[in-house]
């Protein structure tokens, strides 16, 4: 029988507890005044890039949404479930955040399987029609860098997709109107895994 990890995460939430609510009034605060996360990141769902503990940050600070590969969604007002963009409108015009980050980051298995999909594969359930958002990331990548090797070209798909999905955040209207009035700053980071630094694509870098 395979070994659980339930008795490890017990005992951090124990030193979790000890930190936040035996020996501080973080929670109590956070649960009188509500939460005022002054940033939304968007980040992937890998378990090797936990934004709260790359970015030092402590509870309350951010606003979290985790999906594969990091994508934002184009705005699209049809009446089926949109959770990336139903936590956007929260974080944007119910919580009023100042900063949207889109965190993306290296050897990341999404944009793997987006880049070594045959066109002729079958469709995935679920994991093809979303990738496809970065769809044309892999075909600027193709036709860019046509004799790098893999990993080359996966980290340059990673990065070409924040791209897309910072043009995607600026198709939802509320978050238009916020950028216009210069309200809402919005941001692409790059993560390597293999140097721990983080690249940020500026506004300036990318056409804004």
């Amino acid at each position: 029988m395979t070994e659980s990890i339930v008795p490890q995460l017990l005992d951090g939430y124990k030193k979790f507890k000890s930190q936040y609510y035996d020996n501080s009034t973080t929670y109590e605060e956070l649960v009188s005044n509500g939460q005022k996360p002054r940033a939304l990141l968007i980040t992937c769902c890998d378990s090797r890039v936990d934004p709260a503990i790359l970015l030092g940050a402590k509870p309350g600070e951010l606003f979290v949404v985790r999906n594969v590969a990091n994508l934002v969604p184009p705005f699209d007002d049809d009446p089926k479930h949109h959770a990336t963009s139903a936590a956007l409108e929260f974080a944007v015009s119910g919580l009023g955040v100042n900063d949207i980050i889109i965190l993306g980051h290296s050897h990341c298995g999404g944009i793997h399987a987006l880049m070594n999909r045959k066109e002729d594969e079958p469709q995935r359930d679920f994991i093809t029609a979303w990738m496809n958002i970065a769809k044309p990331a892999k075909e600027k990548v193709l036709a860019q860098y046509p004799n790098s090797d893999p990993l080359e070209k996966n980290q340059h798909c990673e990065k070409e997709s924040l791209l897309i999905s910072l043009a995607n955040l600026k198709t939802f209207p509320w978050i238009q109107e916020r950028v216009a009035k210069d309200d809402l700053n919005l941001h692409a980071w790059y993560f390597n895994m293999n140097t721990g630094a983080i690249e940020m694509c500026r506004d300036e870098e990318i056409g804004n």
